[in-house]
């Protein structure tokens, strides 16, 4: 994509995405519908347990489905106004790594073992900037300086292997960073990483987007980094957006009977429980989504309805919309310490 001025509206659309993976057991519905945009410089944050789809929604923005996955016709996924699906490869291979980056959860496999980590980052101005190997490298050696890895010229040549994982980290955030992309995914920037090296990676990821103006697409199941770092939350539920709202109004009115079951197993600073509270059940598997209420086998809210009719997601207050029929109908919500799991 060449330099021109952005398109009025959102930076991203996503509208009605739905990504099947075929298998033994059927088709799984990966995720079902998904809808949401992002500004440009925003932080939005998609949240939810493992296996409710939020992975494979970040892959599909940058079209990395393999098969035996696809994403299903009539899905749309606009970039800067542009239908990322009409794209030829060679135009999708261009955007990504340059203009939409992307943080991958897993470094020590992202990463090539036989490279070293500056000729990885070095790599991606080579690709899509055509620079000479010398301006390359020393572009590369310059952005691991800015990510904050010491003696940086020295390190440059370092494998991977050779590299803490908070290193390896910040390797992934070079290479998302060094084409200046005005949309970076990233997803569970901080996963197996301890606390100390969670707050760097948070704290680097928030003055990159300070100082460039990035929209990020935030992909965590940790709602205290939601709390820190987000202006926007979308809370992923069977492959569906079940609740969306600002970060302050989610979490003091969620909607979702999911939401508030996320956030009473969140600890709090000075939280004297024994134990944290949890949602009971698993999320059940895509290949097998329970009719109505994806969520009603865990709810106790749930009611007849929720079994005979699957909700739409609605307005609860202006920016602020829920996939529950307890939004037309709050007279059957229990109260919390009744509703409290065991």
């Amino acid at each position: 994509m060449t330099d021109r001025d952005p398109t009025p509206g959102p930076l991203l659309e996503v509208r009605d995405l739905v990504v099947l993976f075929d298998g033994p057991a059927g088709v799984a519905r990966a995720v079902d519908g998904v809808s949401f945009d992002i500004a440009r410089g925003e932080t939005v944050a998609l949240v939810g347990e493992s296996g409710c789809g939020k992975s494979v929604t970040a892959l599909s923005l940058l079209r990395l489905i393999d098969r035996p996955g696809r994403i299903e016709r009539g899905s749309a996924i606009r970039y800067d106004g542009r239908d990322l699906l009409d794209l030829p490869e060679p135009a999708m291979r261009a955007l990504r790594g340059n203009r939409i980056a992307m943080i991958f959860q897993e470094p020590a496999t992202a990463l090539n073992p036989v490279f070293s980590v500056g000729d990885q980052v070095a790599e991606v101005a080579r690709i899509h900037d055509r620079a000479a190997r010398d301006d390359a490298w020393a572009r590369a050696v310059a952005m691991l300086k800015r990510t904050g890895i010491p003696d940086a010229t020295a390190r440059a040549h370092d494998y991977p292997h050779q590299l803490s994982g908070g290193m390896r980290q910040r390797v992934m955030i070079a290479m998302a960073l060094m084409m200046g992309p005005t949309l970076i995914i990233a997803d569970e920037p901080t996963t197996a990483l301890d606390v100390t090296i969670q707050a760097q990676i948070l704290d680097l990821l928030r003055d990159v987007q300070r100082a460039s103006g990035s929209a990020v697409l935030l992909i965590t199941h940790d709602l205290g980094i939601v709390a820190e770092m987000a202006q926007r939350v979308l809370v992923m539920y069977g492959g569906e957006i079940v609740e969306s709202a600002p970060v302050r109004t989610l979490f003091a009115r969620p909607a979702h009977p999911y939401t508030s079951g996320l956030l009473r197993a969140m600890p709090r600073r000075g939280d004297r429980r024994e134990r944290l509270d949890a949602i009971p059940g698993t999320v059940p598997p895509a290949t097998a989504w329970p009719g109505g209420c994806r969520f009603r086998d865990r709810c106790p809210h749930a009611w007849d309805k929720c079994a005979a009719e699957a909700p739409a997601l609605v307005q609860v207050t202006p920016g602020h919309a829920a996939r529950c029929h307890l939004v037309a109908e709050p007279r059957r919500r229990i109260p919390a310490t009744a509703a409290a799991p065991a």
